[in-house]
Parts: C-alpha cells; structure tokens; sequence
C-alpha cells in the first residue's frame, strides 16, 4: 500500500518500471466533459469523463461538483478493473487539476495505491511513449470502496478552519479578491492551484513547493490544512502537493459554489484573507 507521499509518478518511471513490475495498472486519462472524438492515449488507457464518472448528483447547498456515490464510484472502480494491489495511474492531457482530482476522489473512496502522472500526456510523449487507441482490456474489478479514506470539509468546517488554521483558496487572483464577482471565505489564505506547476507543466521542485506552502501557512496552526477552490477540482492540486511533502490537507469538496450558495454567509473581497 502507498504512503501519503507515494502520489506522483514520472513519465520515466512509469515507461521503465512498471511495465515489468508484475502488477495490474490501471491508466486513466481524465477529461472534463465526455470526450466527442477519440484521441492517441496512454496504450490501454480508460477514457474518463470527470463529471460523468467521478461527480455526484447536485443537490441545494452541494456545490457544482459533489462527491460520487457509494454506487457510482463504486462501478466505476469495478469497471476499471481496479483490485486491492493495482496500481492505478491518472493523468490528464491539458489540465492537471482533472487528473489531481481523479487522484483525490480514488484516494478518498480508498484505492490503495493512486498515482498523478507528471506532466501528463504531453510527458509521456517527451520521455518517448507510445501513443495510440488502444483499448483498456475487459475486466472486472474486485476492489471494495471506503470512502472517506481522506479528510474532508464541510461548509461549517470550512468556514472554522479558515480562523484556527490554515484554509487555503487555490483560485485565480480575480476570483479570490472578488474582481470577478464573488470573493473568498473570511480568513482563507490565497494560493492559486497553478502555482504548483512549473512552465515545464511538471510540479514545482519540493523546495520551491515549501517555500510556498510555509509562506501561506505563516498565520494560523500549521498543523491542519485545507482547500477549496471554486467548485472543488483545482483546488486537489494543492492537497496533492501537500501531500508530496508529507503534509495532509482536507479538501472542501463543495467549495465556494456551496458557501456562496447561501446568501448570509460572509464573504471578503480583496488581496487578504479578511
């Protein structure tokens, strides 16, 4: 089973080791929206749609993307052929924050060993992988969920944890200073989910990563973190780079589209926490 820090894999790692290293893996290619035409992938690859595969059903107050069902995820880990000892590897092909939420909801439904691919498709393709349509083979999955295997926020919690400690907001600027309509939680601190990717579309060096991590953790009790973002996707990428520096932080799944969702909440605008 993989610790809190096993959660990313390199393009060269994965074309190495893991094709000898006498596991099942499971690869999964995350788009937003189901894809219309289909592309060259990761051989084998599952072609996963975030909102058809890995969101719940809307409800008032739950935020634009809930948290699957028991069921749903469920089936979807059966259909992957996802087993106890799998190591299962997500990426995605432009946007990270698809595949570090594919990664944040296997981990929180219990899958063992859940690992982002660096840099996605387009490192794969660099490291000199190849590409095609390969279909994933036909098999069933024997691993059960748990969910709740990762910490997780409510609105309430939310809304404490930005006062006793820290409460991060991985959003653009414009979006957390309320520029473009909205604002923030009171007291969330802002680091958006972009700045954990490097130019090179690779996560930051750890150092560069705790550098920024302890310049936003510099107020409040360092020892309990959490995110949110806009509807609960950008902001895994920031639980994903705690997590790669041993740090675990709750994710707040419903995100400022549910604490926006109820008018007579607060709401600070502006470049401070409030």
């Amino acid at each position: 089973m993989s610790t809190l820090t096993d959660v990313v894999i390199s393009a060269t790692q994965l074309r190495d080791q893991y094709p000898t290293c006498g596991r099942s893996v499971t690869l999964l290619e995350v788009h937003r929206e189901p894809p219309v035409d289909a592309a060259p992938r990761l051989p084998g690859a599952h072609v996963v749609s975030l909102t058809a595969d890995l969101v719940g059903p809307t409800s008032p107050g739950s935020g634009a993307f809930p948290l699957p069902t028991e069921e749903q995820i469920q089936n979807a880990v059966w259909r992957w052929g996802i087993d106890a000892d799998t190591l299962v590897v997500v990426y995605s092909r432009e946007v990270p924050a698809l595949a570090a939420r594919a990664w944040w909801t296997l981990r929180w439904a219990g899958v063992p060993d859940v690992r982002y691919l660096d840099g996605g498709l387009a490192a794969w393709v660099a490291a000199g992988g190849d590409v095609g349509d390969q279909a994933p083979p036909a098999r069933t999955g024997s691993f059960v969920v748990t969910l709740g295997s990762l910490p997780v926020l409510d609105t309430e919690a939310a809304g404490a944890l930005a006062r006793s400690g820290v409460l991060l907001d991985a959003r653009d600027r414009a979006g957390y200073s309320g520029a473009s309509g909205g604002g923030h939680i009171p007291g969330a601190v802002h680091l958006p989910a972009a700045r954990n990717i490097g130019p090179d579309g690779l996560l930051r060096a750890p150092e560069a990563l705790r550098t920024e991590y302890r310049g936003a953790g510099e107020s409040g009790d360092r020892t309990q973190w959490g995110a949110y973002c806009g509807g609960g996707t950008a902001a895994t990428l920031d639980v994903l780079a705690l997590a790669t520096l041993g740090v675990e932080a709750a994710l707040y799944p419903g995100s400022f589209s549910a604490w926006s969702s109820d008018s007579t909440r607060p709401v600070a605008s502006g470049d401070e926490p409030g």
